[in-house]
């Protein structure tokens, strides 16, 4: 079965119950990470997940919450025996900046070591990110204040996913979430390049998702808050997301799965 797992769902600055927003992507054939801001490898294994079938890596943006966790996670996943370089997905300006980060570091005399592999994408509606046996992943540019994409996620079983990243409200994450079973959507405030709950919530509603989860969450986040109060208005089917909720992918279905060790389920609310 398809599963997402939320890694992390805070912002760059966030509680201390939240690390940075990342997703881990499995499915039978391995792991695919969108996003590496804080200690991927460490979150992997609290979900029960092994660093070894990590198959790609996706970046949406330049960001350091988004990509400044690369050099150590490359540098573990040398330490637990990858031999393979790692190919690093994403847009132009958010692929260099993985290759700078990676590069800052002298891995000359790590035997077996072997890097990563670059693979730019398009920063154009629908670009192909990634396909293999378990997802096909296709992105649309968002508004923030670098060059960013969101994601959408068709797994094999039929159910999509869409995030949107860091991104102020955009008709262009509507028509990316569009008929979405799951949509991760970030929530770190209103602001000229991040989006308020309520304007997530409004995404989710002319987007005909099934199921909103609220994502890149500040440390001033109230889970019971008026915003949050509006914002279920808009959309009753919005849940707070917290570290290690997990959501299997089922044909026509979303279900929460088991949580991750150490995950706090007091963050979400059904």
């Amino acid at each position: 079965m398809a599963v997402v797992h939320i890694l992390g769902s805070g912002a760059a600055y966030s509680d201390g119950s939240r690390t940075t927003t990342m997703l881990a992507l499995e499915g039978p054939a391995g792991v695919v990470v969108v996003d590496c801001g804080g200690d991927v490898v460490q979150r992997l294994l609290a979900h029960g997940l092994d660093p070894l079938r990590v198959t790609n890596l996706i970046i949406t943006h330049e960001h350091a919450d988004h990509v400044g966790g690369l050099p150590l996670m490359v540098e573990r996943l040398w330490l637990a025996g990858r031999r393979d370089p790692l190919p690093v997905v994403g847009i132009e300006s958010a692929v260099a900046q993985a290759v700078r980060l990676h590069d800052a570091f002298d891995t000359s005399d790590w035997p077996g070591y072997a890097g990563i592999a670059p693979l730019v994408v398009p920063h154009t509606a629908g670009a192909h990110v990634l396909r293999d046996a378990d997802w096909l992943i296709t992105a649309t540019p968002g508004t923030h204040s670098v060059p960013v994409i969101g994601l959408r996620i068709e797994a094999a079983s039929g159910a999509v996913v869409a995030y949107s990243c860091d991104t102020a409200y955009d008709p262009a994450i509507v028509a990316l979430a569009r008929g979405a079973d799951l949509l991760l959507h970030e929530a770190a405030g209103e602001a000229a390049f991040h989006t308020s709950p309520a304007q997530a919530a409004q995404v989710a509603a002319e987007a005909g998702a099934q199921r909103l989860v609220l994502v890149h969450l500040p440390a001033d986040f109230d889970t019971d808050g008026a915003e949050v109060a509006l914002a279920r208005a808009r959309f009753a089917g919005l849940e707070i997301g917290y570290d290690g909720a997990v959501y299997e992918l089922a044909p026509s279905r979303v279900s929460v799965g088991r949580r991750a060790v150490g995950a706090s389920p007091s963050h979400r609310r059904a």
